[in-house]
């Protein structure tokens, strides 16, 4: 009977047909979401193939746009509206995953890079631009702004997907320049565009002038900014007690309310997004790990949207009429400008030259630039198209020949390293109440050290083993085996050694099985053992150092994992630092091995220095040698 009804009712009840609004919003919202399946779904194939991840959006953006299926999107205000959120969302977390160690170990190259490095990439673009395109003056500088910095996106994506594991140096150096660098590229093109805009003429000291000061201002209240509001936000999260569901979102909120304050009044407000999260990610706030996963999500959804939105804004069938000019001006600033300005900006420091290679080399450009060069459309500048355009080749050919080649070259330059350890299973807890601590639970995986029979630290504090679906205290479940899942409460800042019980062994390449050395050293005694075994020609002061202060000094002050420090005959190896950078073990190389090839880079003052120390040391042996001879 009831169905009956129901039929009744379906036939008798009048058709109601969806209007054109709704209509208008099931079509955006059903291809909106389809391109985000699709892109979330290409992110597996890019992992296969170490694809730039930034690349394949932009692809699906420009199949999906004008010249490919047809979706036509053409406002500039709403495409640098939703990308400067998205972007703004991304310097957030970069700067709450940062450590400070990191900071403290790279924080004044990386800051020189993404200062004067941005400065000197413009310039040099922009004196090129002038040439290659016709553009005047003031706009060919604007175009080497929008396309001074990098992507901070594609270059970790890459390191990640090649499965590089490179010196944690160069690493940091590459991380906070590539998370800081925006703000000074956004600044120089905003001011260009202003200056172009109100129809000034190029006056180099008014300019110059203009520059400083808008510089220091914008710098100023963006940093501001951003040590207060990410001291707020560690505060608001640690006194309100939110629901779990809520934090995360009001964490993202507070960082979205500081980039606005800041702009608002006048400072740079991805600086101070940036610096917040920098601030709040290393407050040990409660949930951080709810946070960052979070934030994670939130992250690359902000990714796909901002990469997606300006592959649709581009027009491929433009790309011809300056396809010449761009392509060489992608050239010349992978080949010229950026080698240049890296190796400028490293001169003070010690910085091999392999690793300013590197760090020259990965320096992709990404959805910033393309962000950037938007700008001229907003203000209908004269060649704003033209000047996208140009930018957005630019992206494509650095995305295409450097993304592909990184993991290549950072072989070629051997700075590669050996993993530490091997594969791991490890989950972290949130704990309520418990700011400082964390509950880990790791899975006992065949051939780690506790499945071999070591025994858990007294400190880890060891509370709960699951073996077989039975769950039972620690202390009675005797030897862990292959499969256990052991859960531990242990303080925030746990030491390393845990995962390192828990790991796998790793598995290395036989080509770096020789890596550290066919001998061990300790670090702690004197480097006149060397001296007297192997005749490195050390002076006075040196033999009285330990071999740890002796290879810090040669070095620079701090050592690192994998560094090499060659003595004459033989090569010393850092095995392990400690938590003060110092050495913990370290191997020693009777045959070092090959040096990395020859790159066209300028030599650090350090190189120099050291290079200039051997050679007064060779000049006093021989001085002393010949005394020598004519003595007897």
């Amino acid at each position: 009977m009831r169905g009956r009804i129901a039929a009744l009712w379906r036939r008798a009840a009048p058709k109601r047909v969806p209007t054109r609004m709704e209509q208008g919003i099931y079509l955006i919202t059903l291809a909106g979401t389809a391109l985000v399946l699709v892109a979330a779904f290409s992110s597996l194939i890019a992992f296969r193939i170490g694809t730039p991840l930034l690349l394949v959006f932009l692809l699906i953006g420009l199949a999906t746009g004008t010249d490919g299926l047809g979706l036509d999107f053409d406002n500039a205000a709403l495409a640098y509206f939703v990308g400067s959120l998205a972007l703004a969302v991304i310097l957030f977390d970069s700067g709450f995953g940062t450590r400070l160690s990191a900071v403290r170990q790279a924080a004044l190259p990386a800051v020189s890079l993404a200062t004067l490095g941005v400065l000197l990439t413009a310039g040099l673009v922009g004196v090129a631009a002038r040439y290659a395109t016709g553009f005047g003056w003031l706009e060919s500088l604007l175009l080497g702004a929008t396309v001074a910095s990098t992507d901070a996106a594609a270059v970790f994506f890459l390191l990640r997907a090649g499965n590089l594991s490179v010196r944690e140096r160069v690493r940091s150096t590459l991380e906070i320049e590539s998370g800081s660098n925006d703000p000074m590229a956004i600044f120089l093109t905003l001011t260009l565009v202003g200056l172009i805009a109100g129809g000034q003429t190029l006056e180099p000291g008014a300019m110059a002038r203009e520059l400083a000061l808008g510089f220091l201002r914008q710098m100023g209240i963006g940093a501001l900014a951003g040590l207060v509001g990410g001291y707020l936000i560690a505060r608001l999260v640690a006194r309100l007690r939110l629901e779990q569901g809520l934090l995360p979102i009001f964490v993202l909120a507070l960082s979205l309310l500081v980039f606005a304050a800041a702009g608002t009044f006048g400072g740079s407000g991805f600086l101070a997004v940036y610096i917040a999260g920098l601030v709040a990610g290393n407050a040990r706030m409660r949930s951080t790990a709810l946070v960052k996963r979070f934030q994670d999500g939130v992250t690359w959804l902000a990714q796909i949207i901002m990469f997606l939105v300006l592959g649709l804004f581009a027009t491929p069938s433009q790309f011809p009429q300056i396809a010449l000019p761009a392509l060489l001006l992608g050239l010349f600033l992978i080949f010229v400008a950026r080698p240049l300005a890296v190796a400028l900006c490293l001169l003070p420091f010690r910085f091999p030259r392999a690793e300013t290679a590197f760090l020259s080399w990965v320096g992709l450009r990404g959805a910033v630039s393309i962000l950037l060069a938007i700008t001229p459309l907003i203000n209908e500048l004269e060649n704003g198209r033209a000047l996208f355009n140009i930018a957005f080749i630019i992206v494509l050919v650095s995305l295409v020949l450097q993304g592909w080649t990184i993991g290549p070259l950072a072989r070629r330059l051997k700075l590669v390293l050996p993993p530490r350890i091997g594969p791991l299973e490890k989950v972290e807890l949130e704990l309520p109440g418990a700011a400082h601590h964390e509950l880990l639970s790791y899975r006992v995986v065949d051939g780690s050290p506790v499945a071999r029979g070591q025994r858990i630290p007294r400190w880890a504090r060891p509370s709960l083993v699951v073996r077989d679906g039975r769950s039972m205290a620690y202390q009675y479940a005797g030897r862990l085996v292959a499969g256990d899942r052991v859960y531990i409460f242990v303080p925030d800042r746990y030491p390393r050694l845990l995962d390192r019980l828990f790991a796998s062994p790793a598995e290395v390449d036989p080509e770096d099985a020789e890596f550290f050395g066919a001998f061990a050293v300790d670090p702690a005694r004197p480097a006149a053992d060397l001296e007297a075994a192997y005749g490195l020609g050390l002076g006075e002061r040196e033999t009285a150092l330990t071999i740890d202060a002796l290879m810090r000094e040669r070095l620079g002050g701090r050592a690192d994992y994998g560094d090499r420090v060659v003595f004459g005959p033989i090569e010393l190896i850092v095995r392990e630092v400690d938590d003060n950078g110092q050495v913990a073990a370290a191997g020693l190389a009777l045959e070092p091995l090959a040096p990395p090839s020859r790159v066209p880079v300028f030599l650090s003052v350090g190189e120099l220095f050291d290079r200039l120390r051997r050679l007064v040391a060779w000049w006093r042996r021989r001085r002393a040698a010949r005394r020598r001879q004519s003595a007897d």
